[in-house]
């Protein structure tokens, strides 16, 4: 039976809904069904035809399609924030931003693009004829996005593949219908074709399918390690190639300071930053000796004195609910571990009573090797501080982690920090700044964190033909 019987076959069973939950209440929002099989097909055979068209358009006609996408992104922002924060419980400035920063994400490759896919010139042998790298398209893509930036994780992959004439069947999280059926408005609204990005519902008994389909030439997974290791097996098997971002417990190294406190406030707002839940946030704070005790105590303080607030709304002094009220528990009960197991707990870590996803957040230390804190990704409101005697224990500890994600070290000697992180084994290594965002800079990891990249000019490399064109003249 081949890929596409296989889903016609399956037409008609079971289809759990697509559910959105406002974590800040608990209460159900919205539920879209599951895609059928038959709704599988055809949103594969529309990408597939649409690609024909797409590719042979020029890559300037693509990339002011992609310019208007980004417009749209900056006019909508508002609106698409108010859905985020009632859709997975982000404070509803970030969500506002998170919106701005797609609309510079299409923009940087609207206008990028083009220069970015031109033909690459090479030497020939014995200098006779002519050779170039062709940039070429490879076909549909099929991109598996999670909930916690529903909007910017779906801009980071599709901006680049529009512009280079790929088409997209999009497969968001079960979580955020609102979001998904947002984002597929807007690329209709900015004169995105029929068939060139098509948002699908599907369930994960479908995915495998999809992605063994012959019109499929790629996937995109942003999640976490379990399910990399599903589709990156799944595409293995059919010959595809994949992009994987998944966890991280990037290293947040201070070395020195001048002013413990301030650095404190710097790496707990950073650490707050989407309520914890970002692939590349500073989940593990290596810090000097000399200034250890007065950084937990300042991240103490701060941790504790903040309230549960409504999202939509924020207010000084308050924090927002996680996600869902299950990722809480979870949370909840690593911490809970951790501190059976002999690591200290200094405030928070506390769930809410009712059915709202509010974790009070937390400060842990002694966290050691023998606890499985030590070597999980805590993915939520906590601050994991351990205490390090000289850089070399640093950088040890830094790279003791099956993640390679990001990375960070502080000092107020520039040279001494570039040092340590020119060590760090992780995909993005920043000096003095907890992270280099911005539209232009690549982004992804190492080890268990996944491969390829996304963003500038590498996100712009992935799925394309590099092809050869030589001409004997």
């Amino acid at each position: 039976m081949t890929a596409t019987s296989a889903l016609r076959a399956r037409a008609g069973t079971d289809r759990p809904a697509y559910r959105s939950i406002d974590p800040a209440t608990g209460q159900l929002v919205t539920e879209v069904p599951t895609a059928t099989d038959i709704e599988v097909e055809e949103a594969l055979a529309a990408a597939g035809t649409a690609f024909r068209d797409w590719r042979s358009r020029p890559i300037e006609e693509r990339a002011a399609v992609a310019a208007r996408v980004g417009e749209l992104f900056a006019e909508r922002a508002d609106e698409l924030a108010v859905i985020a924060t009632q859709e997975m419980g982000k404070p509803v400035s970030e969500a506002r931003d998170e919106a701005q920063f797609c609309a510079e994400i299409f923009g940087f490759f609207a206008e990028q693009g083009p220069a970015l896919a031109a033909d690459q010139a090479l030497p020939t042998p014995h200098g006779t004829g002519r050779a170039v790298i062709q940039r070429r398209p490879v076909g549909v893509l099929l991109g598996i996005m999670p909930w916690n930036y529903p909007y910017y994780q779906v801009a980071r992959f599709a901006a680049p593949n529009l512009v280079l004439g790929n088409t997209i069947v999009l497969k968001h999280t079960e979580s955020c219908p609102r979001s998904a059926t947002a984002l597929q408005q807007l690329m209709d609204d900015a004169g995105v074709p029929a068939g060139v990005y098509t948002n699908l519902f599907a369930s994960h008994a479908q995915i495998e399918d999809i992605i063994a389909d012959p019109r499929i030439q790629g996937v995109s997974l942003t999640g976490s390690e379990r399910a990399g290791a599903d589709v990156a097996a799944i595409a293995g098997r059919n010959l595809k190639k994949a992009v994987l971002e998944l966890g991280g417990s990037d290293p947040y190294v201070v070395l020195d300071t001048d002013d413990v406190a301030a650095s404190a406030r710097a790496a707990f707002a950073t650490r707050m930053g989407n309520t914890g839940q970002a692939c590349n946030s500073n989940k593990r704070m290596i810090v000097m000796d000399d200034v250890y005790d007065e950084f937990v105590a300042e991240l103490t303080r701060l941790a504790a004195a903040l309230v549960p607030g409504d999202p939509s709304v924020e207010a000084d002094g308050t924090y927002a609910p996680m996600a869902s009220r299950a990722a809480a528990e979870t949370l909840a009960a690593q911490i809970r571990e951790a501190v059976e197991a002999g690591a200290t707990l200094h405030t928070g870590g506390t769930l809410t009573e009712g059915p709202g996803a509010y974790l009070a957040p937390a400060v842990l230390t002694g966290v050691t090797q023998e606890m499985a804190a030590y070597h999980q990704e805590l993915f939520g409101p906590v601050a994991v501080v351990y205490r390090v005697t000289d850089d070399a224990e640093a950088l040890a500890l830094a790279n003791d982690t099956p993640y390679g994600l990001g990375g960070a070290v502080f000092s107020t000697d520039p040279d001494r920090a570039r040092r340590l992180a020119e060590g760090l084994e992780c995909g993005m290594a920043n000096v003095n700044a907890a992270e280099a965002e911005g539209a232009g800079m690549p982004f992804g990891g190492v080890k268990r964190s996944g491969y390829g990249r996304e963003l500038g000019p590498l996100g712009m490399d992935e799925f394309v033909n590099k092809r050869l064109l030589y001409i004997n003249d």
